[in-house]
């Protein structure tokens, strides 16, 4: 399995992204080349205190190894122990304004390898928005930009991977989902690979079109410290979905990866309060019982 065509593909993306955003922030984003002592490497692209982005790292990976870690092989247990490839582009955004969301996009590409045997590949991503005010419209945009992205390949794709997204990001020690949600799918590898190479070029080329007009509307609303306080507030629920269920998370963890580059999706500035509720009929009230409920944005 010749996997050049994806590594292109995916190097020039996280490019394109990165070039746009600082294009939008204003600032330029550090490159920080590393190794992995067992095999491959990536180039983590970060920017931190922005005039909008208060930190955003956009990775770039392409690693070895000679066993699937469990995170890997989890639904498919047959392939354990079986050397693999991987390739991703990975970003998470934390602006500073609370009124813009923070926004999380992935696309990967697996392949498990074993002497004597045909390789068997995949490929697996998604994007999901985290607003801390919602805005309707906003979750409409990201939604139907969503959509857009899998139209090309089947009406039945995206009802299927917004479930699979909304079932996906879900604190479940807390009974609520992380976001309003957006798409997720993995495991992909059928009906062949172009189609599927093509569907993750779909999900890639749509992330800044779906994200940036948000961002642009949202930018500029006048905030102050009880929004930057609810913001924090719920940061913290991004922080434990990450440490405890994210899937690409513990990946990269379990495979030796490089931690500053794995733990970048983490905000800057987190807060915790002890059973803190908000106030009925205030705008951190709304985002409970608007937003952060199973609806179809699509209406």
């Amino acid at each position: 399995m010749d996997s050049t065509p994806v590594k292109v593909y995916l190097e020039g993306l996280q490019n394109r992204i990165v070039d746009a955003l600082a294009a939008l922030d204003g600032r330029s984003f550090g490159r920080d080349a590393w190794t992995r002592a067992q095999g491959g490497g990536g180039i983590t692209c970060i920017l931190e205190q922005g005039d909008v982005f208060e930190r955003a790292g956009v990775g770039f990976s392409h690693v070895f190894g000679q066993g699937l870690p469990p995170s890997a092989s989890a639904a498919r247990p047959e392939l354990a122990g079986r050397g693999f490839e991987a390739l991703g582009v990975s970003l998470v955004l934390h602006p500073r304004n609370p009124f813009v969301p923070t926004v999380h996009m992935n696309v990967r590409f697996f392949c498990a390898i074993k002497a004597g045997a045909a390789p068997v590949w995949w490929f697996g991503g998604g994007m999901d928005l985290t607003p801390y005010y919602g805005f309707v419209d906003d979750a409409r945009h990201f939604h139907r930009s969503c959509r857009d992205a899998l139209a090309p390949f089947g009406a039945d794709l995206h009802p299927k991977y917004k479930t699979w997204c909304d079932d996906y990001f879900y604190l479940k020690h807390r009974n609520e989902p992380r976001g309003i949600g957006g798409i997720f799918y993995d495991d992909v590898h059928t009906p062949d690979f172009d189609t599927c190479f093509a569907m993750m070029q779909g999900v890639g080329d749509h992330f800044l079109p779906a994200y940036m007009p948000i961002v642009e509307r949202r930018r500029a609303l006048p905030y102050g410290e009880s929004e930057r306080a609810f913001q924090a507030y719920r940061r913290g629920r991004y922080v434990e979905f990450n440490l405890v269920y994210d899937r690409g998370t513990l990946f990269g963890l379990q495979s030796g990866g490089r931690a500053e580059s794995i733990l970048m999706s983490l905000p800057p500035l987190v807060n915790w309060r002890y059973d803190w509720k908000p106030e009925p009929g205030s705008r951190e009230a709304a985002l409970y019982d608007q937003f952060l409920v199973a609806r179809n944005w699509l209406d």
